[in-house]
């Protein structure tokens, strides 16, 4: 009696989520708690959801998600990229939608580190000439 599972992780700025997608009926769990108790917002909620209702897998997998680092849109979004993950490792002919849809790409935009000599990662101290 062996469950398939198909795992896979997702990354977006500095979050990383692993994701577990298991047959079941739709049931979505992020840190052992439910997705409405942990994302508040409607559209959050929505961003996680994105690429099962595009494949309109939602009610075909439980998806179990540990993720970590970052903020709750970057969380979002690392859990999307892992999910869209899992799926392409259930079925790789979704790669098409999938791909169309833009949930394959990892998204790269990080917040950029603070240099020595200036105040932030671009501005500069003010200049004087005297």
């Amino acid at each position: 009696m062996t469950e398939v599972i198909y795992q896979a992780v997702g990354r977006r700025k500095t979050s990383v989520a692993r994701v577990r997608l298991m047959p079941g009926s739709g049931k979505i769990t992020i840190n052992d708690e439910p997705m409405d108790d942990y994302f508040g917002s409607e559209t959050l909620k929505m961003i996680v959801k994105q690429p099962l209702e595009a494949t309109k897998t939602s009610d075909k997998f439980d998806i179990r998600a540990n993720v970590y680092g970052g903020g709750i849109s970057g969380q979002a979004g690392a859990i999307r990229h892992g999910i869209t993950r899992a799926l392409l490792e259930q079925s790789p002919d979704t790669r098409l939608t999938l791909k169309k849809a833009g949930y394959v790409t990892r998204d790269p935009r990080m917040k950029e580190r603070k240099k020595y000599g200036q105040k932030g990662a671009r501005k500069r101290f003010q200049f004087s000439k005297r």
